[in-house]
C-alpha cells in the first residue's frame, strides 16, 4: 500500500504504533483489513485519526494538539478517464517512484526496510512506545540491528494497551512504502 507524504520512520512509526496498540485493539489483522484492503488505491496521508482510543496525553505528545484527518488517493481521476489502480512494487521499482521506506506490518511488529536495505530491516515491536524517537536516516535501519532510536520516550506512561487479541496465522503484509 503507498502512502504519499511523510514516509520516514519518525512520522509512520508513532503513527502505526499508537494506532495497533489503540484503534485496532493490538489486532494486526484489523488494521491491515483497514490500512490495505479497505483503500483502492492508497493513502495521500496518514493522519491523527489513527490515534482513536489512545490517551489523550499521549495523542497531545505526539502530534502537539494537531489533529488532521487520514486521506485516501481513491478519488484520483487518471488521465484517460480509467480508474485509478492500486500501485504495485517490485525489486526494480522503488527507485523508479522514488520510495524510501517500506513498512511490513507482522505478528510480532513493524519490519522497517529502508531504500538502502531493500530486502530486509530491523523489526519494531507492537509494544514499543510510540513516543520513541526514531531515526530517519536509512542507513541507520541495519537489516542487521535493532530498531535505531535517537532517544528513549519521555514522561509519564500512558495507560496500558487494551488486551491482546487472539492472534490469527497469516502472512504478513507490507502497510505502506514511500
Amino acid at each position: 500500500m503507498h502512502v504519499q507524504l511523510d514516509g520516514v520512520p519518525s512520522h509512520h512509526l508513532p503513527l502505526l504504533l499508537a494506532a495497533y496498540q489503540y484503534k485496532f485493539g493490538r489486532n494486526v489483522e484489523a488494521m491491515c483489513r483497514h490500512l490495505i484492503d479497505d483503500v483502492a488505491v492508497g493513502w495521500d496521508e496518514l493522519g491523527t485519526d489513527l490515534f482513536d482510543d489512545a490517551p489523550p496525553a499521549l495523542v497531545a505528545a505526539l502530534t502537539g494538539g494537531e489533529h488532521w484527518p487520514s486521506r485516501t488517493l481513491d478519488h484520483l481521476i487518471t488521465p484517460d478517464g480509467s480508474p485509478p489502480v492500486r500501485m504495485s512494487v517490485t525489486d526494480d521499482t522503488p527507485d523508479e517512484q522514488d520510495m524510501q521506506w517500506g513498512y511490513v506490518l507482522h505478528q510480532q511488529g513493524i519490519e522497517v526496510i529502508s531504500l538502502l536495505n531493500k530486502d530486509i530491516g530491523p523489526v519494531v515491536s507492537w509494544d514499543t512506545d510510540p513516543r520513541t524517537a526514531f531515526n530517519d536516516h536509512p542507513a541507520a535501519w541495519s537489516s542487521l540491528g535493532p530498531a535505531p532510536t535517537l532517544r528513549a520516550p519521555r514522561g509519564t506512561q500512558p495507560r496500558s494497551a487494551p488486551a491482546a487479541a487472539p492472534a490469527k496465522a497469516g502472512t504478513p503484509r507490507p502497510a505502506t512504502r514511500r
